[in-house]
């Protein structure tokens, strides 16, 4: 596996690196940066990528592992296609009428301007479907990514000290953690095909004296395939900010081809929820009510059963829409974070700077006296006592996999492997019936209130005929 981090000069545009090939040095990138600090003043700046035959084909001509003429042929007929540029290609390959005599006879379909033109107009249609043909057979290609991150520079969080890194993970396999150079905002990585990008892990080692930064949005484009993808943000890393987490993992969002590249920017900037949950709420901001949320939890939880309903039928679904689902915007574990933030008193309290993962230790503390006292006031019956335990255990799991891992990102984990076990349904149940909950929890909740408590369990208990696997970016340390 190959790395490499890619440099220029604004001032000639010409990208530096000895340690990269020379037929990677195909068009310059730029930087913005500012003296004593990561990034600078402007954000970096995505540019329309060559759109031609000759650097689709010269992207194809440095793939090792094919050894014949045809196979050429057919990695670029892929790769057009999985671009939405094929008919474009072939019309400007046959506009040549000279290339055409001296290759083919004078009766040749390819000679015949009208059937061409048709061709090539039928051809046209196939741009209304997304292909990924190029990504997933070529699975062992050297791909280069570009990473560009965006900072918040409003809030004071467009700079740190630390010492940062990224790891992509796709549908074929995950790159390992990638230094981001200081003062750089924008690097390429080189590393065998990842597939179809599902999620990414940004994280700092907190080292220097102003280690906080607050990571907007992430663009990965893939430099082959020109496929781009966004991976929302809006939080802080760094250690005593936030929900003090230095290290976060983010889900990518595709980014349709059709999209204008100088547009992007405004459509990919992190969406208002995505405020850091340390600042406190605003009271414009209008509070979800029950109702809403569980609409919004039904068509999670709905879109799941969609997804395992497609699976039975089509045996290669690509794995990272069910990391979507569980993970992404409306996804189920921003669902449930409404559910447990909804009546909570110490968010209201503390100014929401008490997390649901603060709640959640509470039980895990109120059980394991209960656990430990066994028989002597309250009996607990087999089914109770098996909730208790694995609660437990998962929370003291989560725990012990990493420091870097805030309260945020805690209860994700918690969330997917309760989901994933099928003892989420089981744990709130036994949640629910704990004086935790009664002194931290307003009457009219999702944990008090009874009706909204069975609602929870039974459209919960819905996922539990389903055998859901998890990327092992999701649950990155925990092993349970």
């Amino acid at each position: 596996m190959q790395r490499c981090v890619v440099y220029s000069d604004l001032s000639t545009g010409v990208m530096e690196d000895q340690n990269c090939p020379s037929g990677m040095q195909t068009w310059p990138i730029r930087r913005h940066r500012r003296k004593g600090s990561r990034g600078g003043n402007e954000p970096p700046i995505l540019t329309q990528p060559p759109v031609s035959v000759t650097f689709d084909m010269t992207n194809v001509e440095r793939m090792s592992e094919i050894k014949t003429e045809v196979g050429f042929a057919r990695a670029w007929v892929r790769m057009s296609l999985e671009k939405k540029l094929l008919s474009r290609h072939l019309k400007e390959l046959l506009s040549n009428p000279e290339l055409l005599r001296s290759l083919y006879k004078r009766y040749a379909f390819l000679r015949c301007e009208d059937e061409r033109e048709q061709f090539l107009y039928h051809l046209l249609s196939l741009n209304a479907v997304d292909y990924h043909c190029f990504t997933n057979t070529f699975t062992s290609t050297v791909i280069r990514y570009r990473v560009m991150v965006f900072p918040r520079e409003k809030l004071g969080g467009g700079s740190t000290t630390a010492n940062a890194w990224v790891s992509l993970s796709g549908s074929i396999g995950e790159s390992i953690q990638v230094q981001i150079p200081k003062n750089t905002l924008d690097i390429t990585h080189e590393c065998k095909n990842l597939g179809i990008l599902t999620t990414m892990r940004i994280g700092h080692d907190n080292a220097g004296m102003s280690p906080r930064w607050m990571v907007e949005h992430i663009l990965v484009r893939n430099e082959v395939t020109c496929q781009t993808y966004r991976f929302p943000c809006g939080r802080w890393l760094g250690k005593g900010v936030d929900d003090g987490s230095t290290e976060r993992l983010l889900v990518a969002e595709p980014v349709r081809y059709s999209d204008n590249h100088q547009d992007l920017m405004e459509k990919c900037r992190t969406p208002p929820r995505c405020r850091s949950p340390s600042m406190p709420r605003k009271n414009s901001e209008p509070k979800v009510r029950v109702a809403d949320i569980q609409e919004m939890l039904g068509d999670a939880v709905n879109n799941l059963v969609k997804h395992f309903h497609k699976l039975e039928k089509d045996s290669y679904i690509n794995r990272g829409s069910l990391t979507g689902l569980l993970c992404g915007e409306y996804g189920l574990v921003y669902c449930m974070e409404h559910v447990f933030q909804c009546g909570f008193k110490s968010a209201r309290l503390f100014r929401n700077r008490f997390f649901v993962w603060d709640f959640l230790e509470k039980v895990q503390a109120y059980y394991d006296s209960l656990l430990l006292n066994d028989g002597d006031k309250y009996p607990l019956s087999a089914e109770a006592k098996m909730a208790m335990k694995s609660f437990s255990h998962v929370i003291n799991r989560i725990n012990q996999a990493s420091e870097s891992i805030g309260k945020d990102g805690k209860f994700q984990i918690f969330i997917c492997i309760g989901v994933r076990d099928h003892m989420l349904q089981r744990w709130i149940k036994t949640m629910a019936l704990t004086p935790v909950t009664l002194s931290m929890y307003e009457e009219r909740s999702f944990m008090r209130e009874h009706c909204l408590t069975t609602f929870l369990t039974q459209i919960l208990d819905s996922l539990a005929e389903y055998n859901i696997t998890l990327e092992q970016s999701l649950i990155q340390g925990v092993q349970i």
